[in-house]
């Protein structure tokens, strides 16, 4: 399986469906179903029965998942494509448009 281009921790803009535009956190990233969960995108409501963690239950707000084609890494507030090179026989990322290493 090939390296993934977007971490969690990485900051980034939706680039098509309803959330177009918004930017927000990189909360965890599926590999296997290539989705990303992201902080404030894509809210959805979820019914939630009472329980012992939540012994009220009612209407959950929650990030659902979007898939990884869906956004772009934001690097200095600028929506960039990322790139691997090697350097001092590391693999690492890099924001195509400035050329700049990102980790």
């Amino acid at each position: 399986m090939s390296t993934m281009k977007i971490k969690k921790g990485d900051t980034v803009k939706v680039i098509a469906g309803k959330d177009n535009n918004a930017e927000g956190k990189v909360l965890a990233v599926d590999a296997k179903k290539h989705k990303v969960l992201v902080e404030g995108v894509n809210m959805i409501t979820k019914h939630s029965k009472p329980s012992q963690a939540n012994p009220n239950g009612g209407i959950v707000k929650k990030e659902a998942p979007i898939d990884i084609s869906n956004v772009m890494l934001v690097v200095k507030g600028k929506p960039t494509r990322v790139g691997f090179r090697m350097e001092n026989g590391k693999k690492v990322r890099f924001a195509k448009a400035t050329g700049e290493t990102i980790d």
